[in-house]
C-alpha cells in the first residue's frame, strides 16, 4: 500500500525481521520482499540503532538467531583482520573534518548554502502558528534548521530533545511539549507528507517547506 515502506523507515527493520521469521503463519501465501527491501536498499542509514536492526533480515536473519552464532563469525581470524570490521574515523563512510584546510577528507570544500522554510503550527489547544526561512549549509540536517531558527528566533522556535537509541526526538516547541496521557506529539511534514526520518538524520533541500504540527495519535 506504500510502496514497500512498513510504518516509517525506523520501523522496517524490525518489521522485516518479524516477517522473515512467521513465514509459517501467513503461508501458503508467499510474503513479495521485494518492495520492502527496495526501501532499504536505497535509504541511507546513518543510526547505529536502526542500522543493527536492518541488518539481520538482510540476510535471512533476526536477533531470534543470534543466540546461535556466539562468535563463530571472528573464531580462526588474526586480530587484525576482526579490526577491519570495525571502521575508524577517517574510513570509508567515516568523514572528518580538516579544520585547517577547510575541507574534509574526501577533499571537499564546504558546501553552499539553503534555505529552508521552517514552520510550527498547533491547532489542537490554543491555537499558534509561526514561520520563517533560515539559511544553513547544503546537507545539513534537520535538526541544524531547527537550531539556526532557535538562535535567530529563540521566544518564538525554542524546542526540547530526547536522546534514543533512534537518535534525536522533539519533546517540545515553542513551549508546548507532547503527552503521552493526551497522546499528543510534534509531528513533522515536507509539504504535508509525513516525514519518515527524525530530524537528527533528514536532510531538507533548498526551498523545502519543513511543517513542524502539534498532532494526536
Amino acid at each position: 500500500r506504500r510502496n514497500g515502506m512498513i510504518g516509517n523507515i525506523y520501523s522496517m527493520g524490525l518489521a522485516l525481521q518479524a516477517l522473515e521469521t512467521s513465514g509459517e503463519f501467513y503461508a501458503p501465501r508467499k510474503w513479495d520482499r521485494a518492495q520492502a527491501f527496495s526501501v532499504v536498499y536505497s535509504h541511507d542509514y546513518q543510526q547505529p540503532m536502526a542500522i543493527a536492526q536492518v541488518l539481520p533480515p538482510l540476510v535471512g536473519k533476526s536477533y531470534l538467531n543470534t543466540g546461535s552464532w556466539g562468535c563463530a563469525a571472528t573464531n580462526g581470524m588474526a586480530p587484525s583482520q576482526q579490526l577491519l570490521l570495525s571502521p575508524t574515523p577517517g574510513t570509508i563512510g567515516v568523514p572528518t573534518w580538516n579544520q585547517a584546510r577547510g575541507v574534509d577528507t574526501w577533499g571537499c570544500p564546504p558546501t553552499a548554502a539553503i534555505t529552508v522554510q521552517f514552520s510550527i503550527t498547533n491547532t489542537l489547544k490554543n491555537y499558534f502558528h509561526y514561520s520563517t526561512s533560515v539559511c544553513v549549509p547544503d546537507n545539513s540536517k534537520l535538526l541544524r534548521v531547527m537550531e539556526v531558527a532557535r538562535d535567530e528566533k529563540p521566544d518564538i522556535f525554542c524546542f526540547t530533545i530526547k536522546e534514543t537509541n533512534l537518535g534525536p526526538f522533539v519533546t517540545s516547541i515553542h513551549g508546548l511539549a507532547g503527552n503521552e496521557t493526551e497522546r499528543t506529539y510534534w509531528q513533522f511534514f515536507s509539504c504535508w507528507s509525513p516525514l519518515q526520518e527524525g530530524v537528527g538524520t533528514y536532510k531538507p533541500k533548498n526551498w523545502e517547506h519543513i511543517q513542524a504540527i502539534f498532532s494526536t495519535y
